[in-house]
């Protein structure tokens, strides 16, 4: 898609696909601050359109590709312990990084290592301590899972006190009369835009 015909737009776009809130862009577009306003120029089809391409050629640049990312999530979600500790002939456990690549290592949030004396005098001896913990394994499983549409989430809406909403019919009077305000107050506001 070309840049946007109107120049405000095109900086009100560019200003979104670098993580603005819709307000901030606006006003940094330079119109005055107006939540609605920005809301509305936020949803319109072609800055949408343009708002997506600039995040798509941002991402390409970055070479961030869905695959990159779902990739890195199951290097995170999949890891195991097992791949970063073995087991000496006496049953006790060690930390064992011998093994380590780079796709291991993308699990790793935090290593330690404390060397420190135990014991005093003579029967000081010198200990290594290593400690090790993963990245959250449960949320890059759960963010894997709603990219395939595993887990749908569900909104309830209510009316007062939790008991059902409750509307009444509108006679075609009325519904033409509400149609003709809000017509009316969308030219109003598109006006004081441009």
């Amino acid at each position: 898609m070309p840049i946007l015909p109107n120049a405000k737009h095109e900086l009100f776009a560019q200003e979104r696909a670098k993580g603005k809130a819709p307000s901030d862009a606006y006003e940094a577009a330079g119109f005055r601050r107006n939540s609605g306003n920005a809301g509305r120029l936020d949803r319109l089809p072609e800055v949408q359109a343009r708002i997506a391409e600039l995040i798509g050629a941002a991402a390409e640049r970055a070479e961030i590709t869905i695959e990159r990312v779902m990739a890195e999530l199951g290097k995170i979600g999949f890891a195991n312990m097992a791949d970063y500790i073995s087991v000496g002939d006496d049953g006790d456990p060690f930390v064992d990084l011998s093994d380590l690549d780079r796709d291991k290592a993308a699990a790793i949030s935090e290593v330690t290592v404390e060397d420190f004396k135990d014991g005093r005098g003579e029967d000081a001896r010198d200990v290594r301590r290593v400690k090790f913990k993963l990245l959250d394994k449960r949320a890059a499983l759960v963010d894997i899972g709603k990219h395939l549409g595993m887990f749908k989430e569900r909104v309830e809406h209510t009316g007062s006190d939790g008991g059902p909403i409750e509307f009444t019919e509108a006679s075609e009077t009325e519904k033409a009369r509400r149609i003709a305000f809000a017509l009316t107050r969308g030219a109003r506001q598109t006006d004081t835009q441009h």
